[in-house]
């Protein structure tokens, strides 16, 4: 025996030293492998997530349109009010161009009309309203076409599929397809999602308003809940007495961070528009709601950074005859306000994908215009989307998806910019 085994009285190259580190080793492993095969699972469900939501919302982003010679004819638009002209006469006339064989059929004619987005008669009045000079003259428009035909382009409407259980019938397939044999049916950028409000045709419709509404509100909620947020951070940690009612406080600090956020949105309809009769749908306050869900937030990652600057630093101050406010706001403040910035950016990225409070404060309601103040009606993206989802028709489910990528990708910029800063000018001690 060895002087190790007599000293301990265990023999450490025995079996049953031996068995024991097999048994220690096999238990690593299978920890290891159950850790890798966590994360294998939790990767591929974001990638299932993603890629499910491209495959659908890609679409989305292209928009059919119908690159048709306009006649701007005198007899329907007058040059001394010229939006005020029968834009929708204009076209039907384009149509009857495009297709002199249905001139005398109007059955056939309406149904060739129904190519043309309900938007392009206003695509025209508009261009007309800028440049009176146009009437008279046969000028090229590049108008988008319904949401049907655009289906029927992207490949969702099969020609294939019988007549009785498809919304479009054969002959108004044949005449689409007689305008792309023409060279008239373009796909180009939808360019409409970011900058068009919502509109009852889905190809139509944009996410202006609701990207506006969401600026807004997250606007209000930063002025609002970042210099109180950390007002109060800043008398809880360096200024309040530790007794029990300074513990109290933090207590349901530390609860409230966990509160449901549709709790807030009660609190808000019952006290900004029941109370107060503060404007429903209005950003500012959607913002004001979002501003108490992030308080705690912000509040306890302020108390993080500052615990997280060293003693010395304060006591350096204290010891040359800085006063308790000019050591706090003069040297403790500063050092830790990298921290404080990443949490307050995490908390808005949090808040601007909220849904519950908005919902329950009237964000969702339909607006085709963007918001010009914060006081006026707005929807925000997760509203939109909800909106969106919940819309029969069938262009919007593209769209539905293309809205949730736009707010990842909002979130994921926000969560990376946060993650800059917290590198950048974060401070080993």
């Amino acid at each position: 025996m060895t002087d190790q085994t007599n000293a301990t009285g265990f023999d450490w190259d025995g079996p049953a030293f031996q068995s024991q580190m097999k048994k220690r080793r096999r238990s690593q492993i299978r920890l290891k492998l159950l850790g890798l095969g966590a994360i294998a699972i939790a990767f591929l469900m974001l990638m299932l997530l993603i890629g499910s939501l491209i495959s659908t919302g890609y679409q989305a982003f292209t928009q059919t349109h119908l690159k048709i010679e306009v006649f701007l004819d005198p007899e329907h638009v007058d040059p001394e009010n010229p939006a005020r002209g029968n834009y929708r006469q204009i076209l039907t006339d384009t149509m009857k161009v495009q297709f002199p064989e249905v001139a005398d059929d109007r059955a056939a004619l309406r149904r060739l009309t129904s190519i043309l987005s309900n938007g392009a008669q206003f695509t025209i009045r508009d261009r007309v309203v800028a440049n009176p000079g146009l009437i008279g003259e046969t000028v090229q428009f590049n108008v988008p076409v319904s949401d049907d035909y655009d289906q029927l382009n992207k490949g969702l409407i099969d020609p294939e599929t019988p007549e009785a259980h498809r919304r479009l019938k054969d002959d108004e397939i044949a005449n689409f397809e007689l305008l792309k044999d023409r060279g008239v049916v373009t796909k180009p950028l939808n360019t409409a999602l970011l900058t068009n409000a919502d509109s009852r045709f889905p190809e139509l419709a944009g996410l202006k308003g609701a990207l506006v509404g969401s600026f807004y509100a997250l606007l209000t909620c930063f002025l609002l809940s970042f210099p109180l947020g950390i007002g109060a951070a800043l008398y809880l940690e360096e200024f309040a007495p530790r007794n029990r009612f300074s513990d109290l406080i933090e207590i349901n600090i530390n609860n409230l961070a966990a509160v449901p956020s549709v709790v807030f949105g009660l609190l808000a309809l019952a006290v900004f528009l029941g109370w107060f009769g503060m404007p429903r749908s209005a950003p500012f306050v959607g913002g004001m709601t979002l501003a108490l869900m992030t308080l705690p937030t912000i509040i306890i990652a302020t108390r993080a950074a500052l615990k997280a600057v060293p003693p010395s630093i304060r006591e350096a101050a204290l010891g040359v005859g800085a006063s308790k406010q000019q050591v706090v706001f003069g040297h403790v403040l500063p050092l830790a306000m990298p921290g404080i910035l990443t949490g307050t950016i995490i908390g808005l990225a949090q808040a601007l994908g909220e849904t519950a409070p908005l919902l329950l404060i009237g964000m969702n309601a339909f607006i085709t215009s963007a918001p010009s103040t914060p006081f006026d009606s707005a929807t925000a993206l997760p509203t939109q989307i909800f909106i969106w989802a919940d819309s029969p028709e069938r262009g919007f489910v593209s769209r539905t998806s293309a809205a949730i990528l736009v707010l990842l990708t909002f979130l994921i910029t926000m969560n990376a910019l946060a993650i800059f800063m917290r590198q950048k000018f974060e401070r080993k001690w």
